[in-house]
């Protein structure tokens, strides 16, 4: 059974930063293509960050040079450093394995103005 297991959202204030986790298992990891996309009230699911195998990233251009996604193929994880929030970030952020339906539930993050 595969899951995809999201934490370290919270509330920080405008400026702040928070570092979410996304923890796998039953999947073959290393196989793909991971990312973050994140859901604000009222608006679509919209993409964040991606990063493949070899570890080369991309970035939507509202979070480029202010988040950074990474992996660590040896535990199964991956990871979005979010630094310089803004209120715009307010949303359910949720890990994504590219090519297949795995998705993770989800982790509020809320910033403050």
């Amino acid at each position: 059974q595969v899951q995809l297991v999201e934490s370290g959202g919270g509330l920080v204030q405008a400026g702040g930063s928070l570092r979410l986790s996304c923890a796998t298992s039953g999947l073959a990891f290393s196989s793909f293509a991971m990312g973050w996309f994140r859901q604000a009230p009222g608006k679509e699911r919209e993409f964040v960050a991606r990063i493949r195998w070899s570890a080369s990233t991309y970035y939507a251009d509202s979070v480029k040079d202010r988040f950074t996604i990474s992996r660590d193929n040896a535990k199964n994880m991956v990871y979005l450093q979010m630094n310089s929030l803004k209120p715009e970030d307010t949303a359910v952020y949720t890990c994504h394995a590219f090519g297949t339906n795995y998705w993770g539930q989800g982790t509020q993050v809320t910033v403050s103005s």
